[in-house]
């Protein structure tokens, strides 16, 4: 299983080849064979997995031509995603041994589809962060060097794709969560617009700017996830209701008189030279196939970095304000309310969350909220302004994912030279923009990822940029150490 596609997968339950079960022990066997090393995982759900691969295994007898993809394909899930009854803790002190009362809309949807869940995947405390250090649980390896990050937030469920695992896990992307970390680790990993993808169930970083998407292995899987999970969900007011359309419908056809911009700002300093030349591989792929490539400018990239850091900390002040040691999780008994208020976070909160929680309420006090919080909005509405006058030219964009490969662990201990690590992911966020990261190549042994970005709602335009070059390639058929030592 360590190669396969979940269509791949989906053929060979139908045609009797393999089992919901098989896959599932296979699954896990790997998890616990690769897990000293890589820990990706904070909790394998074994008895979930097993009930799930039963029920799959009876849809499947029921109803194979009619049952979804997913039906018994096992998968993996970001632990900042709910699941009724089963420890969830954002990767934080603050939250070990709570148990949500109910599962997220994102994480029903697949399991109402047969999908068989192995575990949560590690990640940044409340997915506050570029490499999965910030864990409060041990950082994760990555599957090509496991002395170096896998990326982060979402650097486990990527990890547990990269090493042959599963052939898919949901992340979350804030700022890059999934793109970054998918680039890293080798695999391809997708952000739909903000809005298309209910966050109900998902525990909030920035609630503006996180998003629900998958890590796969093909673009083709990525899509199958998407339109799984995609949809309108009354129980989240920004979920937007329009209809999603096919997503795979556009996979196949090419990019032939497609119009790719390449933004000017993400091919200069600070990108990495062997990063920069692998991309420019990759879009002289994407031009043999027929786009036209023309240089663009977003202008105002420079202060993407400095708007993030202001707009997405307020608004995990106001969100982690909530874990303070009364209604669930982590409580530090103290005779003083306020004592226990302050114990109970000190404790439980790891030094990120403390950086980010302290700068979001600066930046929301009397006297500051005008100079920070306002200004950085502002900044942001002329960010999404400039991509939507570059998308009247372009029909999308193809950047570098990351400015780097995957680096050592402990090498970025300074957080400005963290955050730049997500320094041409972010302004999508920003924007609300749909993005996806494929693999285009190894600078010199490890992973190099592909950006592609379209307009709002143009999600499918995505897969079809990254379908088309992935198909034209064989990157995104390479195995990690990791994933060939088990095959």
């Amino acid at each position: 299983m360590t190669a396969r596609t979940i269509t791949q997968l989906a053929h060979e339950l139908r045609e009797g080849s393999t089992t919901p079960r098989r896959l599932l022990d296979n699954a896990l066997a790997h998890a616990e064979a690769a897990e000293p090393s890589l820990h990706a995982y904070l909790a394998l759900t074994r008895e979930l997995a097993e009930r799930q691969a039963d029920e799959a295994g009876r849809m499947l007898e029921r109803d194979p031509d009619g049952a979804s993809p997913l039906c018994g394909v096992p998968m993996a899930l970001k632990d900042v995603l709910c699941v009724d009854g089963v420890e969830t803790t954002a990767g934080s002190r603050i939250l070990s041994g709570w148990k949500p009362p109910y599962t997220g809309t994102a994480v029903q949807r697949l399991f109402d589809a047969g999908a068989v869940c192995v575990g949560k995947t590690n990640c940044d405390e409340f997915a506050m962060g570029s490499s999965t250090e910030n864990s409060a649980f041990g950082p994760a390896g990555n599957p090509w060097d496991v002395e170096r990050v896998p990326g982060g937030s979402s650097g486990g469920s990527a990890a547990t794709v990269a090493a042959g695992t599963v052939p898919y896990a949901l992340g979350s992307d804030t700022g890059g969560s999934i793109r970054q970390p998918a680039s890293l680790s080798g695999v391809v990993g997708f952000k739909p617009t903000y809005g298309r993808v209910s966050r109900y169930g998902l525990i909030a970083f920035a609630s503006s700017l996180d998003q629900i998407g998958p890590l796969t292995r093909s673009v083709e899987d990525a899509a199958i996830v998407y339109a799984a999970i995609a949809g309108g969900d009354p129980r989240d007011s920004t979920c937007d209701p329009r209809p999603l359309g096919d997503p795979l419908e556009t996979l196949g056809r090419g990019v032939e008189g497609l119009r790719l911009g390449v933004p000017r700002e993400y091919m200069g300093e600070g990108i990495d030279p062997d990063v920069r030349a692998r991309v420019e591989e990759a879009m002289a792929v994407l031009e043999g196939l027929g786009a036209s490539l023309r240089e663009v400018s977003l202008p105002t990239t420079h202060a993407g970095l400095s708007t993030y850091y202001i707009i997405a900390p307020a608004e995990c002040s106001s969100n982690l304000a909530r874990y303070d040691g009364v209604r669930f999780g982590l409580r530090e008994d103290d005779p003083s309310l306020t004592e226990m208020y302050l114990r109970t976070r000190d404790r439980g909160f790891g030094v990120e969350v403390k950086r980010r929680v302290m700068l979001g309420t600066y930046a929301l006090s009397s006297g500051y909220y005008d100079a920070y919080y306002r200004k950085a909005q502002k900044v942001r509405t002329v960010i999404a302004e400039e991509f939507a006058r570059v998308f009247e030219d372009v029909d999308a964009l193809v950047s570098p994912t990351s400015p780097s490969v995957a680096f050592t662990m402990g090498d970025r201990d300074d957080p400005l030279s963290m955050y730049m690590c997500d320094v041409v992911t972010l302004p999508v966020n920003l924007a609300g923009l749909p993005g996806i990261s494929v693999p285009c190549g190894f600078s010199p042994e490890l992973p190099v990822g592909l950006q592609v970005i379209a307009p709002r709602f143009e999600d499918a335009r995505v897969f079809q940029v990254a379908h088309a070059y992935e198909q034209a390639t064989e990157w995104h058929t390479s195995q990690s150490p990791l994933a060939a030592t088990a095959a």
